[in-house]
């Protein structure tokens, strides 16, 4: 018990008070690139991309297809790519993953119909398309210590008849179509679509496999894109509340006497 206690107390203090303010320390997020020239003929960035998400003449990344491993910073002889640590990265719109030298990062707006039925209580159906669960993982997090996400009113459910929103991860395979449709189809409307990470926004390394069947993203757009491989769980939380409008900053405390 005490050999418990002691390794406990070296833990420190685990649950995160601010959510908004929270920084993950090592984390490599989003990429930043720096206006500038490249040697004549230089496809090095683009050369090293796994995932075919650097576009040149004008440099360009493609955050929903970047995996964030880092390649094109390292093959960058002219330093015009940088992975910082911002988690910040979620994104309304597909197009606002497009990243542009001196361009502003990605944001979410609040969507107004969506804060006004789901601001104090979402339900979150989460369904694997074959990912290969480090999306998963980050996704259960979110109810750990740490983050505790159900403190929003916000919770994943076992079935998708109680869900509100569909969090979409893995790459879309054939072989999880009519499980996904089943899916999709038992939730009540109104609902919405979240795509959480590179391979549910884009297919990932997997874009080209004929394995995929992506038609269910063709007809219903997210509205919420998650980009990372996987994604940080702030940065999920992130975007969530910019989506819904929720705001974390404390109230002012009321004077007696006042209602």
């Amino acid at each position: 018990m005490l050999r418990a206690l002691r390794q406990r107390w070296s833990q420190g203090r685990q649950y995160l008070p601010d959510l908004r303010r929270a920084t993950p320390p090592g984390f490599r997020g989003l990429p930043v690139l720096r206006a500038g020239g490249c040697d004549d003929g230089c496809r090095g960035c683009a050369d090293a991309c796994p995932t075919e998400a650097i576009a040149l003449a004008p440099l360009t990344l493609d955050l929903g297809r970047c995996v964030l491993c880092g390649g094109c910073a390292e093959a960058c002889g002219a330093g015009r790519i940088e992975l910082t640590g911002e988690h910040r990265m979620a994104s309304g719109t597909r197009a606002g993953l497009l990243l542009r030298e001196g361009g502003a990062p990605p944001s979410v707006a609040v969507a107004a119909a969506l804060a006004r039925r789901f601001g104090r209580s979402l339900r979150l159906r989460s369904v694997s398309s074959g990912g290969c669960a480090a999306c998963e993982l980050e996704l259960n997090a979110l109810g750990n210590v740490n983050f505790d996400l159900g403190r929003y009113g916000i919770e994943f459910v076992a079935s998708p008849r109680h869900a509100d929103a569909l969090v979409l991860s893995g790459p879309l395979t054939a072989a999880m179509r009519d499980a996904l449709e089943l899916c999709w189809a038992a939730m009540p409307a109104p609902r919405f679509v979240v795509a959480f990470g590179a391979c549910a926004i884009s297919g990932g390394p997997y874009a080209r496999s004929e394995a995929l069947d992506r038609a269910f993203l063709d007809r219903e757009v997210p509205s919420l894109y998650l980009p990372g491989c996987p994604p940080h769980p702030l940065t999920f939380i992130e975007g969530i509340l910019d989506l819904l409008g929720i705001d974390l900053r404390p109230r002012p405390e009321r004077a007696a006497g006042d209602p």
